[in-house]
């Protein structure tokens, strides 16, 4: 297999005893088709065969389910370390004492403000007795963290509830941002703006020098800022940032529903992502099924839309969180606004709409790529394409800079328009030699490529090494050092 699990969420029961204003469950009483005991503990034994090294119980309330004990037990056993998320309000002595002596790994609490905000999201008093639970927690040494969902009426709250969490003892803090999912549908009003999300990293960053907590931005939370980088380089105690390298859902993680039901990700709540129940078949099987997890597996940067489709890590990224994509356009493929590089990029966009005068949007794209800011260029170069859509220049500095972000099909209309009109440009023709070898239209490029040789001037090898790299790629070795042979006469003579 080429995908090897390492985590994943548990949601071993939807019974709970709050109706939280942003559960994206909505969850309430527990289902009648919950695993039973000796199913969820089978389910232990299959995880740790899997290879799992962490798996998070979560719920609705885990702790409202009276065997979750049983549960964490079975696992650590197995070698696998358990976690809890839990809402707090039922971590008193008892629970913190039993999941101490099962084997939690670590106690997660979610807090979402500060008192009267907490309470207001949840039920009045959580937050006090949150605040109980990761005292006796630190007075037990047992490992705490907290999970803060972002939303409008918290965000002012971050500072002080750093402060509050140092107080209690706490030494790991997610932030995450609350999605238009489950009950948060029905408050608009608190969900973030895209531009809110640097405001999120800000915070991070500016508080991640502090040795008493650690801070993590969640996967929904990024993407390639400065800040956002040396946040989680912090956060993790990295030599050099850890750059987000797309969802894992799928492929390194996966989510397990109370019913056995299996998924990707847990927050992803359309049926449509189950892969298979373990009532049916064994969670291997599940994973190992070449047609599971496929929307995960098989996504392509070119599947993508908007700035996603486009965006030089798009390669690496693929859009950041598919949830927030999903929840927050019904589309699991769309662009992902909560991106900090998507906001900047809208911002330049905005600066550069105004300007008219083609000679110096061009100038701007020229400098801008010999630095290598190729995304930079390609939003000036774009928007001299409206002003002037025929202009030569603008059209093969663009399909240069496409080709270079691996916008092939960009690359290839470019270079197509300059042909249009110029059938006998070099560079077009080399352009689109190479964009359709990458394509996957070999023999196309290959074509392009010879009439960019028998065009090129004498000391103009470019077109020759290019067309050899393609014979090369294309097992034509032969035919590649014959080409270069001749090359190397053309500059000796």
């Amino acid at each position: 297999m080429d995908y090897k699990p390492v985590t994943g969420v548990w949601e071993i029961t939807m019974g709970c005893n709050m109706r939280c204003k942003h559960c994206g469950s909505s969850c309430t009483t527990p289902l009648e088709d919950e695993l039973t005991t000796g199913e969820a503990l089978a389910l232990c034994d299959d995880i740790a065969d899997l290879g799992l090294k962490w798996i998070t119980l979560s719920g609705g309330e885990p702790l409202t389910r009276k065997d979750w004990p049983q549960l964490v037990e079975r696992l650590r056993n197995n070698g696998v370390i358990p976690n809890i998320i839990t809402n707090g309000w039922m971590c008193d002595e008892q629970a913190v004492l039993q999941g101490k002596e099962a084997g939690v790994g670590t106690f997660a609490i979610s807090l979402d403000g500060m008192p009267d905000t907490h309470d207001y999201m949840r039920k009045k008093g959580s937050f006090e007795r949150t605040a109980k639970a990761f005292q006796l927690m630190a007075e037990n040494d047992i490992s705490s963290g907290a999970i803060t969902t972002v939303s409008t009426k918290n965000m002012p709250e971050l500072p002080a509830l750093k402060k509050k969490l140092v107080e209690l003892g706490v030494r790991y803090w997610q932030l995450q941002i609350g999605l238009p999912m489950g009950n948060f549908e029905h408050t608009p009003q608190m969900i973030m703006a895209p531009e809110d999300v640097d405001q999120v990293i800000d915070f991070i960053y500016s508080a991640a020098d502090d040795d008493r907590i650690t801070i993590y931005p969640a996967d929904c939370i990024g993407y390639y800022s400065h800040k956002e980088l040396a946040s989680r380089q912090k956060a993790h105690k990295a030599a050099s940032p850890p750059v987000w390298r797309g969802c894992n859902a799928g492929k390194r993680s996966l989510g397990i529903l109370h019913n056995g039901e299996i998924l990707g990700c847990t927050s992803i709540r359309n049926r449509e992502f189950i892969e298979g129940s373990i009532r049916e078949r064994s969670l291997r099987e599940i994973w190992e099924d070449e047609k599971a997890f496929l929307w995960s597996r098989t996504l392509k940067k070119a599947e993508l839309e908007g700035q996603c489709k486009t965006c030089q890590y798009g390669e690496l990224c693929l859009g950041g969180c598919p949830n927030t994509r999903l929840t927050m356009t019904g589309k699991i493929h769309s662009e992902n606004e909560f991106c900090s590089y998507n906001v900047a990029l809208k911002k330049t966009q905005q600066l550069v709409a105004p300007i008219d005068d083609v000679a110096e949007l061009l100038a701007t794209a020229r400098n801008l790529t010999m630095k290598g800011e190729f995304q930079l260029a390609a939003l000036s170069l774009e928007r001299a394409m409206e002003i002037e859509p025929e202009n030569i220049d603008v059209l093969q500095l663009h399909g240069y800079v496409s080709f270079s972000l691996n916008n092939l099909e960009e690359c290839r209309k470019s270079n197509q328009q300059v042909l249009d009109i110029d059938a006998e440009n070099v560079y077009a023709n080399k352009g689109l030699g190479l964009a359709l070898h990458r394509l996957g239209d070999s023999d196309g490029g290959i074509s392009y490529l010879q009439k960019a040789v028998a065009l090129a001037s004498e000391d103009d090898t470019d077109p020759y090494h290019d067309l050899a790299a393609v014979y090369m790629e294309t097992g034509q070795r032969d035919k590649a050092e014959a080409l270069l042979k001749g090359a190397k006469l053309l500059v000796v003579a």
